[in-house]
């Protein structure tokens, strides 16, 4: 059965269950828990949390999940995935226990022919928590399983909880017997790779406290209703329906494999664990990686994009250990697009874009490669001339962390070189970096925002937002939230003691800050009796993406709940967020204009009579670019566009052209914003212009990288264009006063007089350079003998650099013959800095002389410090009246040799 069927046949039978069938959620979602969304329940989270009302009593999803914990035990055994599918069903205080029970045992041993996946009910067992009698004697009365296949396990292994307070409750597992080829006899708890987990169903019915470990927390008491929470691993179902050993069998990710192993020296399953390890890295990353691409998110150097770049990386390192040198990128993600294009049909739409993403990763890493191996030649090299035979555990650590080389990356190239490396030591500072890591990860976990005192009026229905027809509404105050508690009355005395006033209310003509677009300023002033109360509103924030909160500064009077109030927006900021939001469109609709297509929305931010919008994109805009995109943009807004909105069917729109933002989760019916008929079309909730040419003119000021293939632009709108290039009017007035000639000409004279500049210092650096050499020279020549070595330790010229100093020893020591010799040179230079550079040739090395340690010495004299290798090192100091101690200080530690 193709994994596909298996899907459908999982999400058939809930629904025809009474179940409603929920889309998977994308990958990222706003949780200050989770990189990633690693469990089928993590959407359903406010409804488990009592923060949001269900709109169903049930509901079924399969979940696309990533865990990332565990990326170097990829490959290594069959039991990890980076990424995998959670099919799940969930019911809200619906049924219980005996429902779920029943659910799953139909679904798992029903016929093929009746819709089930026709497991043979004698090879499955049943774990449940030790003291859960309930689910225990449901096994044996709905499933008929017989005591000695329903098995007690502690907290460890059939309690759940989300790590944090909140819900939890016990879980009753449910497992596959593959048979006496697979270990020994005894279920579950004898062996766990024969025994395989397929589906658990947590029984969600208490509530838990702060605690240190899975283990070890306090049971608070029941939840006011009790849920289901399932989850059924896909691709397990999948390696049993399918008869295969492990996933990288099955249909999802064999097809990765085989496309790698037709082009690969060595083949797959023959017999090298560490080939087929490298197979399975490839196979498992590849498909992970275009969900994240798809979802939105860009390789970088922190948080998701650092995920998404590592998984990148070790699939193209995987692949050269494997002797697979030629570009494979963009097969494997055509590879992935094909096995999951059925269930996942954008990976087929939106496939030109994750696949340029990848093989710009691909084409960026090795280049990174290549710095890396000179690196690695350098520190080898370094290794033999000591006469060592081991690479440093810290050479082989700065490899990894600094270019992602792997270990067994390091250890194969050690071997070529007839090298071993130090692997305890590269894993214990691994195991340190990790600890930093994992004590930084702890340091941000937290419970979920409590959000419960707001409940009842989430529950009591969504805020009106009145800001698309009026910037002045009248409104009743629902509630007041005092540093988020709930409270009768506010007033300007009591609120001068508290940091966060909040005013619910019915309706608003205020936009609360989202897509992009931050909130509306403006008044909230009290009417009838209230009238003397007023309130600056400083900020407007969603509550469970439904209740408007108002955050603001009572400036006079009080406010009541219950009170009628008047909300005005400040109606310059609206005009100006108005201008800034819709010039968003039209900059993003002259990007895929001049760039096409692949340009797509990662981000934007706008405020009144500014902009900044990030895309997707490798490598910065040419000027040509950046002109044309600016022309195309004040084109359309010179064209007097009229701006349409209207609510459309979110596949519909979807159909039409509407371009969505990546990650974000839209609901089933959209706004659509709509300028100048097809030159954008936008999913958008935000507040617009009526016509185009009232966003005014367009000036872009920059253009720049915010991570890798993250492009940023930023430009003024309206009146602050405007004002912006009357400034620059101004400069260049300016300028063609001082230079006397029209301003059409001051390009060119300003280049004129930088080369003519650039010439003079040319002319400087070489008569700079020559009485250096001069210097050098006479320095060789007057070389006095310390013992057994010849030395130059001289002050040369303020003002000189470390370069400069490093330049000239080497002249130095190259005159001084091969006689023993040192050269060291200090100088006093720019800032009250003290340059020092060492010398030591081979005869002198020989000796016992070295220059990394004769450059501590000079340090030591003038409060500086430095390093280097036995031959050169050079450091820097901070204490001009030390040069002389120094000096003399590198003489007698040489006498003393």
């Amino acid at each position: 059965m193709q994994t596909h069927e298996i899907r459908k046949r999982f999400l058939d039978h809930f629904v025809k269950a009474g179940h409603t069938e929920v889309p998977s959620a994308s990958v990222i979602l706003d949780d200050p828990n989770l990189l990633f969304v690693n469990a089928g329940m993590v959407q359903f989270v406010p409804y488990f949390l009592g923060q949001q009302t269900p709109p169903w009593k049930r509901a079924t999803s399969i979940q696309k999940c990533i865990r990332t914990p565990d990326i170097d035990e990829v490959g290594v055994t069959t039991r990890h995935n980076t990424f995998f599918q959670m099919a799940g069903n969930f019911s809200f205080g619906d049924y219980f226990k005996e429902g779920a029970i029943e659910l799953a045992w139909n679904l798992l041993t029903k016929s093929v022919d009746d819709g089930g996946y026709g497991f043979d009910p004698e090879r499955l067992w049943a774990t449940v928590y030790l003291d859960d009698d309930e689910a225990f004697e449901l096994w044996q009365k709905i499933a008929g399983l017989p005591p000695e296949r329903i098995q007690r396990r502690g907290m460890a292994d059939n309690y759940w909880s989300m790590g944090i307070p909140g819900p939890c409750g016990p879980c009753s597992e449910i497992y596959f017997d593959r048979g006496p080829e697979y270990g020994i006899e005894g279920g579950p708890e004898a062996n766990e790779d024969r025994y395989i987990e397929i589906w658990n169903l947590v029984f969600m019915q208490n509530e838990r406290g702060e605690g240190t470990s899975k283990t070890d927390f306090e049971i608070l008491g029941p939840l006011p209703r009790k849920n289901i929470d399932t989850g059924m691993g896909v691709e397990r179902i999948a390696c049993l329906l399918q008869g295969v050993d492990n996933v990288y069998e099955t249909d999802l990710l064999r097809p990765v494999i085989d496309r790698v192993a037709a082009v690969a020296p060595r083949g797959y399953a023959q017999g090298n664990h560490d080939d087929d390890v490298r197979y399975r890295i490839i196979a498992d990353h590849s498909r992970t990686a275009a969900i994240i691409i798809g979802d939105g998110v860009s390789p970088g150097n922190e948080g998701r994009g650092y995920v998404l770049r590592r998984l990148l990386r070790r699939i193209i390192r995987a692949a050269k250990l494997l002797g697979v040198d030629d570009p494979i990128m963009g097969d494997l993600m055509a590879t992935v697009r094909d096995a999951m294009g059925p269930s996942y049909p954008e990976l087929v739409s939106d496939f030109e874009r994750i696949n340029r993403i990848a093989v710009a990763e691909e084409t960026a890493f090795n280049r990174t490669l290549a710095a890396g191996s000179r690196l690695f030649d350098e520190a080898a090299s370094a290794t033999k001339a000591k006469g060592a035979t081991v690479l440093s555990g810290s050479d082989a650590f700065t490899l990894h962390d600094t270019y992602g080389f792997p270990i067994d990356l390091t250890l194969e190239m050690a071997a070529e070189h007839g090298l071993s490396v130090d692997e305890e030591g590269f894993r214990s500072l691994m195991a340190e970096q990790r600890a930093r890591a994992k004590a930084d990860a702890a340091a941000r976990k937290q419970a979920h925002a409590d959000l419960s005192a707001y409940r009842d009026l989430v529950d009591a229905g969504p805020t009106e937002f009145t800001g698309f027809d009026e910037l002045t509404s009248e409104a009743r105050v629902l509630g007041i939230f005092v540093d988020g508690s709930r409270v009768p009355v506010i007033s300007h005395e009591d609120a001068a003691r508290h940091d966060r006033i909040e005013l619910i209310l019915d309706r608003t003509p205020f936009y609360a800050e989202s897509g992009g677009q931050i909130a509306d300023e403006g008044t909230i002033s009290g009417a009838g009796n209230s009238g003397a109360a007023r309130a600056a509103v400083t900020d407007v924030q969603k509550i469970a993406k439904t209740l408007w909160s108002h955050r603001v500064t009572v400036e006079s009077g009080e406010f009541v709940e219950g009170d009628t109030v008047v909300a005005a927006v400040d109606p310059k900021w609206r005009r100006g967020a108005t201008q800034g939001h819709s010039g968003t469109h039209m900059v993003h609709a002259a990007l895929r204009e001049v760039l096409g297509p692949n340009a797509v929305q990662a981000g934007s931010l706008n405020r009144p009579g500014y902009l900044r919008f990030d895309f997707n994109w490798q490598g910065p805009l040419t000027d040509e670019q950046r002109t044309q995109i600016e022309e195309v943009t004040n084109e359309a807004v010179q064209a007097d566009f009229e701006v349409h909105t209207f609510i459309e069917d979110l596949e519909k729109a979807k159909a039409m052209g509407a371009m969505a933002m990546f990650g974000e989760k839209y609901p089933e019916k959209v706004r659509v914003v709509e300028i100048g008929g097809p030159f954008s079309l936008e999913l958008c909730g935000g507040t617009h212009v009526e016509r185009s040419a009232q966003i005014g003119p367009v000036t872009i000021l920059g253009e720049s990288s915010v991570g890798s293939g993250v492009r940023r632009v930023e430009a003024y709108v309206g009146l602050d264009s405007f004002r912006h290039l009357a400034k620059e009017r101004a400069l260049m007035a300016g300028l063609a006063s001082t230079l006397k000639v029209p301003s059409d000409e001051v390009p060119a004279r300003v280049e004129n007089l930088v080369e003519r500049l650039r010439a003079a210092e040319k002319e400087l650096e070489k008569l700079r350079l020559a009485n250096a050499r001069a210097a050098a020279a006479n320095a060789a020549a007057g070389a006095e003998l310390v013992g057994k070595v010849r030395l130059v330790a001289q002050r040369m010229a303020s003002g000189m650099t470390a370069n400069d100093l490093r330049a000239l020893v080497g002249d130095i020591r190259g005159k001084l013959g091969s006689d023993p010799a040192v050269v060291a040179l200090i100088a006093e230079g720019d800032n009250d800095t003290v340059p020092f550079v060492v010398a030591v040739n081979p005869a002198a090395q020989d000796l016992g002389l070295r220059a990394n340690d004769l450059v501590k010495v000079l340090g030591a004299a003038v409060n500086g410090r430095g390093g280097g290798k036995a031959d050169l090192a050079q450091g820097s100091g901070k204490g001009a009246v030390g040069i002389d101690a120094a000096l003399a200080a590198l003489r007698a530690e040489i006498d003393r040799s």
